[in-house]
């Protein structure tokens, strides 16, 4: 494996380049009281919810409109100036640090719903729009927008990241989503990638080259995403096990069996306990199963009823049942609570999060020898998992005043993805590779490939300037 294991190597490579007092001037010039040098708010964009630290950046620019955003990246560009891209922050694995230094460009107040065509099942928005943002907005058209990462995320972040999350099984990822993009490019220029018909054979896939760049070939500044009919009938379940091994083979079998399910997510002892205490829940303090189903009445019945004979074959129990709105908003909030609530189990703690993906068949064998060396290395840690698609995610919490800790945490990390690469498997099935990630993309996709990535990103991209020192060293 390439990735490194000793302390001094997991901390990013800082390789920060002059930003010169020039081009704060013009950036003032142009943007007044929107280009901000403030340290409060260049540190508030200098940092994400991974374990890394660098530098703030020099300045922060926010950005109104695709103008904007041309204008900052062209004055850069002049300056061989870095620019990075912001949504709200939400990132795991550094994507938004300032490693090289240079300018932060904040696309938060980019934040409208442009266009809605219900009749085609579209909608085009900038990329400052949150995706619950938008699943309130479209509320009245009857449709939502299901990709679902847990953290109220942009969703041009969720572009650049290729995010995915619990919907995933059934719906797909933003890989699948995202019909067409405009992005300002490494010169200033703004491009348009893709339209609203539902496929094309014109020239190269430029939308699918943009989605998980992860910001190194351009900034997006609208993206234009697949809806879907809100399901006439919703039901939610939780179910506990004997085991994570039940858990984990009932969930195979749903999905072999083909069960139409909308979501199904593991949530580990550890978790359940942690969510527990944080949210006054009363949940059984077993390995569990938080399942969705959607579809008609009689189809959600039927879904229903054969996970649950499943279910009970591999020792299943405690089905509960939530079928109201304000009952499964109550489940799903907790879900997606359980980074926070993990996080407050250990007061001042840090958290390493994996997310590693692998073929459904083999789940059980990379996710089973990984809890047992969990287990043994004294990590505090939990464990939730999109697994219906085969995507797991450790959270290791670490004591910042023990650096062994790290360590033992990036070794568990490292044997991990070995396993699910041996497997047929990804290093990242949706947080992207960032720094975090580097020399595990290595592995992955091979040294021709990467070298591959790096031709492209030197073609569009010549000065180095778009989100530098992420996914690959240039």
């Amino acid at each position: 494996m390439n990735a490194p294991a000793a302390l001094s190597h997991l901390v990013p490579d800082i390789q920060q380049r002059d930003v010169p007092p020039a081009l704060i001037e013009a950036l003032k010039q142009r943007f007044g009281d929107r280009c901000s040098t403030a340290l409060a708010v260049r540190e508030q964009h200098g940092r994400d919810e991974s374990s890394f630290e660098a530098p703030p950046p020099a300045a922060v620019i926010f950005a109104e409109s695709t103008q904007d955003v041309a204008d900052a990246v062209r004055l850069a560009s002049g300056h061989d100036t870095p620019v990075i891209p912001f949504g709200v922050g939400s990132s795991l694995e550094g994507h938004l640090l300032a490693v090289q230094g240079g300018i932060s460009i904040d696309v938060g107040r980019m934040n409208k719903v442009l266009s809605v065509n219900p009749e085609d099942l579209t909608v085009t928005v900038q990329p400052g729009v949150t995706r619950k943002q938008l699943n309130e907005e479209i509320r009245s058209t009857g449709l939502f927008f299901p990709i679902d990462p847990g953290a109220d995320a942009s969703l041009g972040g969720m572009a650049a990241t290729r995010a995915s999350g619990t919907n995933a099984v059934r719906y797909g990822t933003m890989r699948e989503n995202v019909l067409a993009l405009e992005v300002v490019t490494a010169s200033g220029e703004t491009i348009r990638t893709g339209t609203r018909a539902r496929k094309s054979s014109a020239g190269y896939d430029l939308t699918r080259l943009f989605i998980g760049s992860e910001g190194t070939l351009g900034v997006i500044t609208e993206v234009t995403l697949r809806l879907y009919p809100i399901p006439e009938a919703i039901s939610a379940a939780v179910c506990s096990f004997p085991s994570i091994a039940a858990a984990v083979h009932t969930v195979i079998q749903v999905i072999q069996l083909g069960v139409p399910i909308a979501r199904v997510e593991l949530i580990d002892v550890n978790s359940v306990r942690m969510v527990n205490t944080y949210a006054k829940l009363g949940l059984r303090e077993e390995p569990m199963l938080l399942m969705e189903f959607h579809g008609s009445p009689e189809g959600v019945k039927e879904q229903a009823h054969t996970v649950q004979e499943i279910a009970t074959e591999h020792g299943g129990n405690a089905f509960e049942w939530a079928t109201t709105p304000e009952e499964r908003t109550r489940l799903w909030t907790a879900r997606h609570n359980a980074y926070f609530a993990a996080i407050q189990s250990r007061p001042g703690c840090r958290a390493i999060s994996t997310d590693t993906c692998v073929p459904i068949s083999r789940l059980a064998d990379c996710l089973l020898d990984s809890v047992a060396e969990a287990d043994a290395s004294g990590i505090p840690y939990f464990l939730v998992g999109h697994v219906g698609d085969g995507n797991f995610h450790f959270g290791y919490l670490l004591d910042p005043n023990q650096p062994q800790e790290r360590v033992v945490a990036e070794e568990l990390n490292t044997k991990l993805v070995a396993r699910a690469l041996r497997l047929g498997g990804t290093c990242t099935g949706e947080h992207g590779v960032g720094l975090h990630k580097m020399g595990f993309l290595v592995d992955e996709a091979g040294a021709g490939a990467v070298d591959m990535m790096r031709t492209i990103k030197r073609a569009l991209d010549p000065k180095n300037i778009m989100n530098p020192g992420k996914i690959f060293s240039v």
